[in-house]
């Protein structure tokens, strides 16, 4: 600072509230860094109704995807308040990749729970997370997992979204017929206009995240769609589309559809049994939190917030509102919501505090009353994003420690196993064992964490108990 400069005293309530001077910043930026990050997650207000509204329970009950589209859109607006008014960083919430595919595909297909069964899943998880953050185990919890495993898990959660994607976009299907467990397209061919466009918006969604586009996903998802609409209002059911894909609604905006607000139950317990019911809770608070406090350091990183040894500020409140948005997201039945990787597409646009939180929930609070859009998507524009999400999780996979075979080789099997089981729990299952007898067999007792031997165990339970 130059000689007898003062430092600029604040001005207006917003700057003394949220501190812009002190961080060098002011309220233009703010608002556009946090239309920014809304921009480059807004996809989740239509890929994850998409995701859960697409599967029947065992009674044969499916979600209503417009009511999804709002409990969505509510949870994300809640949470990403809370965190820029309580937490002052510019993080936002949403329903989390991955974790509503373990829901849908995973609790709901696999096992057969209810709909109001698997939320009970995901609000007992998120209390379970809220009550390690309370009482400091949080961090424990972290740190007995090792770094390649917990690679390994995000890399297994973006290979199992690129199958959904690919699945639910026809790319590949299952042959019964066939000693080849899947087949490309419908018995080996691809055929029709959906397949191609799901091909088109794949590598048109690419192209936007190699030009490092803001909103490349909804940008994609946006102009899919429109080609999808454009196709069957021209060639109607010659277009290729099922009946229930692209409905155009009779408006574009309705009064919010709160139908799936406080749909949940602990039936579960009950459904699974009480070793699988907590194997089942525990693998999904594995899912869970072990991405938060990389995503709120990477975010720190650009919005330059850490401290000299990379520590943020108020991590407890920083996890409380993460944890507690687990609750709410299972509570208002739009699945566990979790801190975007995305927000740091907010910081590199110059936020750097809680007001840009602020805006990105504010309009995600807009996207309320936009319900009767979520049938309009088709799943080959979900299924492109799916695919293109996949890859951005599967980054990390060059870090892992490849040299040495007692951490790769859980690591891989962990990413592997995920995907062709189609079940999260399994993937964790396996690194889990693999890793402690691995370490075992090889005398390095110490690298296992107490806490590590013990998920081993209950592993090898569940395992052998089916």
């Amino acid at each position: 600072m130059p000689p007898n400069t003062q430092p600029t005293a604040p001005t207006g309530a917003l700057d003394r509230f949220f501190g812009l001077t002190a961080r060098g910043t002011t309220v233009r930026r703010e608002i556009l860094a946090g239309a920014t990050t809304f921009v480059t997650m807004a996809y989740i207000v239509f890929v994850n109704p998409a995701i859960l509204g697409g599967v029947a329970d065992a009674t044969g009950a499916k979600l209503s995807q417009p009511a999804l589209l709002t409990s969505t859109a509510l949870v994300a607006a809640l949470m990403t308040l809370a965190m820029g008014v309580f937490a002052n960083l510019p993080l936002a919430l949403a329903a989390g990749m991955g974790l509503n595919s373990v829901v849908a595909f995973q609790l709901v297909a696999a096992r057969g729970l209810t709909w109001p069964q698997a939320m009970g899943v995901i609000v007992a998880e998120g209390l379970v997370i809220t009550t390690l953050v309370a009482t400091g185990l949080r961090q424990a919890v972290v740190r007995a997992v090792p770094l390649s495993m917990k690679r390994a898990i995000g890399i297994g959660i973006g290979l199992f979204l690129a199958i959904i994607g690919f699945v639910d976009a026809g790319f590949i299907s299952r042959n019964v017929a066939d000693p080849v467990p899947v087949a490309l397209g419908q018995a080996g061919h691809l055929r029709g206009f959906p397949i191609v466009l799901f091909a088109l918006t794949l590598v048109f969604a690419g192209w936007l995240v190699a030009r490092n586009a803001r909103g490349a996903l909804l940008i994609a998802l946006g102009a899919s769609t429109a080609v999808a609409i454009a196709a069957k209002a021209m060639f109607g059911a010659a277009a290729g589309f099922k009946p229930w894909e692209v409905v155009l609604p009779t408006s574009p905006v309705a009064l919010p559809n709160f139908g799936q607000l406080g749909h949940f139950d602990f039936g579960f317990i009950q459904a699974l049994g009480g070793a699988s019911a907590a194997l089942v809770v525990f693998s999904l608070m594995l899912s869970d939190f072990f991405d938060t406090v990389g995503t709120v350091v990477a975010v720190g990183q650009e919005a330059k917030y850490l401290d000299e040894k990379g520590n943020f500020p108020r991590p407890g409140t920083v996890l409380l509102i993460d944890s507690l948005a687990a609750v709410v997201g299972g509570a208002s039945g739009s699945s566990s919501a979790t801190t975007y990787a995305e927000s740091a597409a907010g910081a590199a646009a110059g936020g750097r505090t809680g007001l840009t939180s602020v805006v990105t929930g504010a309009l995600f609070a807009l996207c309320l009353f936009i319900s009767p859009l979520a049938g309009v998507v088709p799943p080959q524009a979900t299924g492109a994003v799916l695919v293109l999400v996949g890859f951005l999780m599967m980054r990390d996979v060059g870090a892992l420690p490849w040299e040495d075979p007692t951490e790769a080789i859980p690591a891989f099997l962990t990413f592997t196993v995920m995907p062709f089981t189609y079940s999260i729990t399994n993937g964790i299952g396996a690194g889990f064992v693999s890793f402690v007898l691995l370490k075992l067999l090889r005398g390095r007792v110490r690298d296992i964490h107490p806490l590590m031997a013990g998920a081993a165990v209950a592993f090898l339970v569940y395992f052998a108990i089916g």
